[in-house]
């Protein structure tokens, strides 16, 4: 499968890491709160994406947003940060394996939501894929 477009690479990208991620949380909440956890991930996360900011000159006075942009950073700021806690919950009592598959299920909300608030469209290929999306996760989350 190729694509030419550049958000192809970065949501490639994107998946790469957000598998590092459930294999490097599942080895690192041994012993340690899920919560508190989730707090260290968060900081290191602040620091790092911080520098990278103001390393890459990509910093502007975040107070001259609209009210609207800080409205829904902020909602998507909260939803981040309950869906980690909820992650790395879910991984303190069971395996990356299985844990991070149902999460995955986030995509067919995803294009449930882009559907119902976005107006977005996806043709019937694409529901088909989110359909079988959809089907693999319950598959797994019923598993005996």
């Amino acid at each position: 499968m190729t694509s030419s477009t550049p958000w192809f690479y970065w949501a490639l990208l994107s998946a790469i890491f957000a598998a590092l991620t459930a294999i490097f949380a599942k080895i690192g909440i041994q012993g340690v709160d899920s919560d508190l956890a989730t707090l260290i991930r968060t900081v290191i996360i602040m620091v790092v994406l911080s520098a990278f900011v103001w390393y890459a000159g990509k910093w502007s006075n975040p107070f001259t947003l609209s009210s609207k942009t800080w409205i829904f950073l902020s909602l998507s700021g909260l939803a981040t940060g309950a869906s980690w806690v909820c992650y790395f919950r879910a991984l303190q009592l069971g395996d990356a394996s299985k844990v991070a598959p149902v999460d995955k299920l986030s995509l067919v909300l995803v294009a449930v939501f882009a559907f119902a608030f976005l107006g977005e469209r996806p043709a019937p290929r694409e529901w088909l894929g989110i359909a079988m999306v959809a089907g693999g996760v319950l598959v797994l989350a019923f598993k005996r």
